[in-house]
């Protein structure tokens, strides 16, 4: 009944966005991580916490409404961390060949010529975790475009204390696609900042997984997702998953 609540709240946030003139480039933003107008605006809200001033080593989704956050950390000179794509590889990390040229460093396109792809025991502890969201409540529960490489990604950094249980999670969304209520699975990752176009939300601090939980986890999504496959493997746990 979650996944079908939560796949109802996308497709109403994703049609939404598209009649009201909010949905930006790529379109259409159904079945992605919507990009929205006004981006730059959250983005520049959210670089107005204490958060991530103090952070010095960021982790922000590879999609595009997060690609002014990207620009602005590299601009900052803080150290960022970006997934590949699905996890189809390992992790892109950059530092100062991005810092001298951070707009074009912040494209998807461009990831393989800026950052540095690092092996997860390389990766440094992380200060700030930003990820997109479809759809997000004022309490901090979220959903995304339905994958779940969000949640992975946080449960293997968590597992290897590469984000401890304080690290604060933040999203950047237009105000629209704040809702009253997001159901939550146990695998889920909650948010602890809202920054929209026009405001900054601090959420309840809802409790995050420690973890991958493998009960959640299927074959299929192990077969298509190689590097949740290795760290498995790495991990002597891939001949758990049914």
């Amino acid at each position: 009944m979650e996944r079908l609540a939560k796949q109802e709240i996308r497709e109403r946030i994703w049609k939404l966005m598209e009649e009201k003139g909010i949905a930006s480039f790529p379109r259409p933003v159904k079945g992605r991580i919507p990009n929205f107008k006004g981006s730059v605006k959250a983005s520049n809200n959210l670089t107005q916490t204490r958060e991530y001033k103090e952070a010095k080593v960021v982790k922000s989704n590879p999609d595009a409404p997060q690609s002014p956050f990207r620009e602005r950390a590299l601009s900052d000179k803080k150290i960022l961390l970006v997934p590949t794509p699905r996890l189809k590889g390992e992790f892109f990390l950059f530092s100062e060949k991005a810092w001298g040229n951070p707009r074009e460093a912040s494209k998807i396109v461009n990831f393989s010529r800026y950052g540095e792809n690092v092996r997860l025991d390389d990766i440094p502890v992380i200060d700030l975790v930003v990820v997109g969201s479809v759809a997000v409540s004022p309490r901090g529960n979220r959903v995304g475009k339905g994958e779940g490489y969000s949640e992975l990604e946080y449960a293997i950094l968590r597992e290897q204390g590469k984000v401890k249980e304080t690290t604060p999670v933040a999203t950047t969304v237009h105000s629209i696609q704040i809702v009253p209520d997001v159901p939550s699975e146990p695998f889920d990752v909650p948010v602890d900042i809202i920054a929209t176009e026009s405001s900054l939300i601090k959420t309840d601090g809802l409790e995050k997984p420690k973890g991958l939980i493998l009960e959640y986890l299927t074959r299929e999504k192990v077969n298509d997702t190689p590097y949740l496959m290795e760290y498995l493997r790495r991990t002597n746990r891939l001949h758990l998953i049914t």
